[in-house]
């Protein structure tokens, strides 16, 4: 199926396909009532990339049937959301009289936000010179003027011009609090927001009435760090990504948030430093004293790739673990290992990635 093929009259159906599916995989464990969580059934993707393609005068957006690998013309994209799609034809309408604009031209990537902010990238295969940037201030000024709330980025090899600057701050709703997150280009963000609002909101229920310390590994851009503050004393927070933790900086002061710490760390690391194997300059300079958290909640969000088994005899340690996946094939291993010492007492699907066969699973494991 074209991923351009969006019906929400099947919305419901495949939904429905992902829930029995999630379920197969953790037949063989004990598992609580699936919570579902559903997405829009269009207008729900917030980034979208798009090829571009030159044929005489003609400029249009492309993409890809993955099966058979054949070129398809795109003018319309309704799993991005509806400002994507506002601005699609109003941009590629202003690239093609402009040479300075089009030329070599190959891809265009929208970030855009449930807020009304939208990123725009421009990849070319040539160096980018004056007159580009000058015809690129001349298309934001006039799209800003008919009311998009717009920045572009101009980028080549080695090259990256940005007008005016490279994030969109985005603000989602967690119950009755409005959280703001910057969101940089070409870092990892939840690409369904509506989805990602009620992942905040099912990890922020799960962990009421906590008692002590958060721990999270891959906390990204502090997505979630933000949202489960207000549940615990302190939040102690590792990711490897130098953006991810700049823009959690950033989303820590914005918010006004004064008990999280954020430690640029890998999980392998921070399990070799909780487990007093290494000493870490790192730790020191940023005066973070692990023995002095006292965190019995562990929250893990990890790479597709899932944990390490020594990160997951390291969870093990924790009195309730909160795992959000994007592989369930991943989770199951782990969850072989972590079922040893735990019980399964929340189990969601989140449908980030509705008409694909991606799932998004959430459990809530507390120590048997």
């Amino acid at each position: 199926m074209a991923s351009t093929a969006v019906n929400p009259a099947d919305y419901q159906l495949q939904l429905d396909e992902k829930a029995e599916r999630i379920q197969n995989i953790f037949a063989d464990f004990e598992t609580p009532e699936l919570e579902v969580f559903a997405s829009p059934a269009e207008h729900y993707r917030m980034r979208a990339e798009f090829r571009v393609w030159h044929e005489g005068e003609d400029l249009y957006y492309a993409m890809f049937n993955q099966a058979t690998r054949e070129k398809y013309r795109v003018d319309q994209f309704p799993a991005a959301s509806r400002l994507i799609n506002d601005l699609m034809p109003l941009i590629i309408d202003a690239l093609k009289p402009v040479q300075a604009l089009r030329h070599k031209l190959f891809q265009v990537d929208f970030l855009s936000t449930l807020s009304g902010e939208i990123l725009v990238s421009l990849l070319y295969h040539r160096q980018l010179d004056e007159a580009w940037e000058a015809e690129a201030k001349a298309l934001k000024q006039r799209l800003n003027d008919e009311g998009f709330n717009l920045n572009l980025i101009g980028r080549a090899r080695k090259q990256k011009i940005v007008l005016d600057q490279e994030h969109v701050i985005e603000k989602l709703k967690v119950h009755d609090r409005v959280l703001t997150y910057k969101q940089v280009e070409n870092s990892f963000t939840q690409p369904n927001g509506e989805v990602a609002q009620k992942m905040l909101e099912w990890a922020v229920d799960c962990t009421q009435e906590s008692e002590g310390d958060l721990l999270e590994l891959y906390c990204g851009n502090g997505n979630f760090s933000l949202a489960l503050a207000q549940n615990f004393e302190r939040v102690l927070a590792t990711e490897l990504a130098k953006p991810s933790v700049d823009s959690a900086q950033f989303n820590i002061a914005v918010n006004n948030i004064d008990n999280v710490q954020i430690i640029r760390m890998s999980a392998e690391d921070f399990t070799d430093a909780m487990e007093g194997k290494r000493e870490f300059r790192r730790l020191k300079d940023q005066n973070v004293d692990l023995q002095s958290y006292n965190c019995n909640t562990i929250f893990v969000d990890p790479p597709r790739s899932g944990m390490d088994e020594g990160t997951c005899r390291m969870v093990q340690g924790y009195e309730r673990i909160m795992y959000i996946s994007c592989n369930p094939d991943t989770l199951k291993e782990n969850l072989a290992i972590l079922s040893e010492t735990h019980n399964i007492t929340r189990f969601a699907l989140f449908d980030q990635f509705p008409y694909t066969h991606h799932m998004e699973a959430g459990v809530l494991l507390e120590r048997k």
